[in-house]
C-alpha cells in the first residue's frame, strides 16, 4: 500500500567515474527512505531529475515505499474502471440489503457502458444491460458459469473499460451523469433515480481515492445540476379515513383472498406499517387486549428483492427494520379498530406454522403480485370514478401515507409520529407531513367563515 508524504529532498547528480564510460546517478529522499537510479548520459540523469523536482513544487505528494510520485504510482497500478466497479460492489454488498444491492448494480451497470474506448462493437443496449446487472455487479452469480452470450459481452467490456486514470476528465463525467438521466428506452428517468444514481457514482469513485486509484474525486469538477426533487408525499395520494374504510370494505368483498388480506391493509394505515414489516407480523409481535388499545412490536421486514439479491436464496429478504440495528425492536400502539381487525383474522384465518399472520394460500410470504390485484380491484369499487382515475391511494404504500398524515393531523406530537413510523423528525416533517383528501375544503371553509365575522 503506498505511503503519500510531502516530504522529499532532491541532490544534484552525481557523476561515476568507472573503468569504463561513467555514469550519472540520480539521488532523492523520499520521508527517511533514500533512493537513487542512475543513467548512462547526463542529459537522461538531469531529465528524470526534473520530472521529479516539478512534481515536488506543484505540491504531489510521493510514495515513501516507491520514492515516486503519487501520479506514477497511481499509472502503474492503473486498474479499469470495470475491475474498480466490481472491487466497489463486492465491499458494498455484505452489509448491503438486498434492495440496495440492486441499486449499486443498477447505477453500475448504466455507467458501465459509457466509461469504454470505443463502442464498437458493442453488444444492443439490453444485452450489456443483462450482463451487467445481472452477471458482472451480482456477488451471488460469481461462481456461477454464466451463458455464452452474456460472457461475450462481458468479455468486450472487460478489454474496452478505460482505466481509471482516464476518469479525472469532466466531459467524460458529465456524459455519465446524463447517461442517468435516460431509462433503457431512452425515455426520462425519475429525478429521484438520477439523484440515486449520481450518489452511489460519486460514492464509488470516493471508493476509488481511497484505494489511491484517483487523486480526488472528479466528479466536484462538474458544474451540473440535479434534477429537481421532492421527498414529499403528493397530498393527492392521500385518503381521508372514510375512504380508507370503504377500500377495505371492498378488500374484504372479494372473497377468501380479500377476507384474509383486509387486516394486512388495515396495519398499513392504522398503523403506519411497511409492506414488508406486515409481511413479517407475527403473532408473538402482537398484544391484542379485548378493549382499548393494544400493541405491536415490529422486530423485523420481509420486503420482497428476488432470491437473486439476498444472502438466503429465497425472494424476501431477511432482514431488521429500516434505519435500525438488527435486533432494534419499534413498538407501535394501535387503535382498537385495528385491534378488533386482528383478533378476528387470527379467528378465522390462525397463523401460519412460523407465527405469521399474513400468508399465501401455500402458506408462503404475502407478495406485492397478488395484494396488489386485489387491491385495484378495491380502488375500482369503493372509488368514484374520478377518484379512481386519480393518484388517490393508488398503491397499497400510500395507505402508510395517509395514516400517518391523519397522525400529525390529528395533532400527535411530531417526535412521536416519527417514533411510530420507523423515522426521524426531520425525515418526517419533509416527507409526511401532508393534509388528509378533503382538508383544503375544511379549511377554506374556516377562513371564509373568519371573512363572514366581519362583513
Amino acid at each position: 500500500m503506498p505511503k503519500p508524504t510531502f516530504k522529499v529532498r532532491l541532490w544534484t547528480i552525481r557523476e561515476n567515474v568507472n573503468s569504463g564510460p561513467n555514469t550519472y546517478e540520480l539521488r532523492w529522499r523520499v520521508g527517511n527512505n533514500p533512493f537513487s537510479k542512475t543513467f548512462k548520459t547526463k542529459t537522461l540523469a538531469d531529465g528524470r531529475r526534473a520530472k521529479l523536482l516539478t512534481a515536488v513544487n506543484e505540491g504531489e505528494p510521493f510514495d515513501e515505499v516507491t520514492g515516486l510520485p503519487m501520479s506514477e504510482v497511481r499509472a502503474r497500478d492503473d486498474v479499469s474502471w470495470y475491475v474498480h466497479a466490481r472491487d466497489y460492489i463486492e465491499m458494498k454488498w455484505p452489509d448491503a440489503p438486498a434492495k440496495t444491492r440492486t441499486t449499486l448494480a443498477d447505477m453500475l451497470a448504466t455507467a458501465t457502458p459509457v466509461l469504454v474506448k470505443s463502442r464498437i462493437g458493442m453488444a444492443p443496449p439490453a444485452e450489456v444491460r443483462t450482463a451487467l446487472y445481472s452477471w458482472a455487479f451480482n456477488v451471488n452469480r460469481w461462481a456461477e458459469e454464466p451463458p455464452a452470450q452474456v460472457q461475450r459481452v462481458l468479455t468486450w467490456i472487460k478489454r474496452q473499460a478505460l482505466p481509471m486514470s482516464h476518469l479525472d476528465d469532466p466531459l467524460l463525467m458529465r456524459k455519465v451523469l446524463t447517461a442517468f438521466t435516460r431509462n433503457l428506452d431512452g425515455s426520462k428517468s425519475a429525478a429521484s433515480t438520477v439523484k440515486r444514481k449520481r450518489a452511489i457514482f460519486h460514492n464509488a469513485l470516493g471508493f476509488a481515492v481511497e484505494a489511491r486509484r484517483l487523486p480526488h474525486n472528479p466528479l466536484h469538477q462538474v458544474q451540473w445540476t440535479l434534477p429537481a426533487t421532492t421527498e414529499a408525499v403528493d397530498p393527492a395520494v392521500v385518503a381521508n379515513p372514510k375512504q380508507v374504510r370503504k377500500l377495505l370494505a371492498a378488500v374484504e368483498e372479494q372473497g377468501k383472498r380479500g377476507q384474509h388480506l383486509k387486516a394486512f391493509f388495515g396495519c398499513l394505515y392504522h398503523a403506519g406499517m411497511r409492506p414488508g414489516e406486515a409481511v413479517w407480523l407475527r403473532k408473538s409481535n402482537c398484544h391484542l387486549p379485548p378493549t382499548g388499545f393494544g400493541l405491536l412490536s415490529l422486530d423485523g421486514s420481509r420486503p420482497r428483492v428476488g432470491s437473486a439479491w439476498t444472502d438466503s436464496g429465497t425472494a424476501h429478504d431477511e432482514r431488521g427494520l429500516k434505519w435500525r440495528a438488527p435486533e432494534e425492536t419499534r413498538p407501535i400502539p394501535i387503535p382498537p379498530v385495528l385491534v378488533a381487525l386482528l383478533r378476528e383474522h387470527i379467528e378465522a384465518h390462525g397463523v401460519a406454522p412460523d407465527g405469521r399472520l399474513f400468508r399465501t394460500a401455500r402458506g408462503g410470504k404475502v407478495q406485492e403480485s397478488g395484494y396488489g390485484v386485489v387491491w385495484k380491484r378495491a380502488r375500482e369499487k369503493a372509488l368514484t370514478p374520478d377518484q379512481a382515475a386519480s393518484p388517490l391511494a393508488t398503491r397499497p404504500y400510500d395507505l402508510r401515507h395517509a395514516g400517518v398524515s391523519l397522525w400529525l393531523n390529528s395533532g400527535v406530537d411530531p417526535a412521536e409520529c416519527a417514533r411510530r413510523a420507523g423515522h426521524s423528525i426531520a425525515v418526517l416533517l419533509r416527507v409526511y407531513a401532508k393534509c388528509l383528501d378533503g382538508a383544503t375544503e375544511a379549511a377554506n371553509k374556516r377562513i371564509a367563515e373568519a371573512l363572514q365575522e366581519w362583513d
